[in-house]
């Protein structure tokens, strides 16, 4: 009677424990919308994950996946874990011979790869990460947590950046605007390449107390031309380090018989900027709030950093 007695007890507690095991996994099985507006059904855990864009591979790192990362691409540099890993090309066109080969079970996008397009017709599950605004990076990390198993993970990161970006508009909230003009490629001087609205660059500046000149233009990215620039006579040159032949020195702008009128040339405010701060869609993207803010507003901020990056 004993034994039958510890037996029960064994067995009821083996259920228990399958119970509570089942009842704290984070991941359901289920059909989650991506941001091309499809349905992608995920039925397990993925384990074997390829992402060609560099966003997401940092964020994959963020949460903890790293090791479930099979594949990346050319571009994929940060953290520096993620150069060691098998690359499967151009960011913009990856080899689908190089992806299927390392048997992925999801592969990450952001839906502007149109060879990754081919990846259904081969049966392999591709999901696209494309958030369009801050809030939209936000909620496709936690998106990002469901369909990969670390929802509490992805919260705590989200939260984390949150708390950064709330540091920063709440210093910012009550000084003056200033006029800032983004550089993001200045391989012709009398039409430079600018962010306009909708670009993550325009909403940084804005958050961080700025006013981006270029906010009424067409798109997100466009040329201005010389006259525009004058004309809105910029108080801080922002250039992008990341993109193009940027990187100007303030003797070339100096020279220049139009940008050296500007006030920000006059001035000396030209501010080189790390574009993948700026214009990647991860977890870093608040530490390019913060330069940016620091940029802006340096009377504003303390010499320490505010918002920490989650150790990789």
């Amino acid at each position: 009677m004993r034994l039958m007695r510890l037996g029960i007890s064994a067995i009821l507690l083996s259920l228990l424990v399958i119970m509570f095991t089942g009842c704290q996994s984070e991941f359901v099985p289920g059909t989650y919308i991506d941001d091309m507006g499809r349905g992608v059904s995920i039925d397990k855990v993925p384990q074997r994950i390829v992402s060609h864009v560099p966003s997401i591979t940092e964020t994959l790192f963020a949460l903890g996946l790293e090791e479930r990362v099979v594949g990346v691409s050319d571009y994929c540099d940060y953290p520096e874990e993620a150069k060691l890993k098998p690359s499967v090309g151009n960011y913009f066109n990856p080899t689908i011979e190089l992806i299927v080969a390392l048997e992925p079970d999801l592969v990450l996008t952001d839906g502007h790869s149109e060879s990754i397009k081919g990846l259904e017709v081969l049966g392999i599950t591709f999901f696209a990460i494309d958030p369009k605004d801050i809030d939209g990076i936000l909620e496709d990390i936690e998106l990002l947590g469901k369909i990969t198993g670390v929802e509490k993970k992805a919260k705590a990161l989200v939260s984390e950046m949150n708390g950064g970006l709330a540091q920063v508009v709440s210093q910012v909230e009550n000084a003056p605007k200033v006029r800032v003009f983004y550089v993001f490629d200045a391989t012709d001087l009398n039409n430079p390449w600018t962010a306009g609205p909708g670009s993550f660059a325009d909403a940084l500046i804005k958050m961080a107390g700025g006013e981006n000149v270029a906010a009424k233009a067409q798109d997100a990215w466009v040329q201005f031309s010389i006259e525009q620039l004058v004309s809105s006579d910029p108080e801080i040159i922002m250039i992008d380090a990341s993109h193009g032949t940027a990187v100007i020195s303030e003797e070339e702008l100096m020279a220049h018989p139009a940008w050296r009128g500007v006030t920000a040339v006059k001035h000396g405010r030209i501010h080189i900027v790390n574009g993948d701060l700026v214009n990647r869609s991860g977890p870093r993207i608040i530490q390019g709030l913060e330069e940016i803010a620091k940029i802006i507003h340096p009377e504003l901020f303390p010499t320490e950093v505010l918002y920490q990056v989650p150790a990789y």
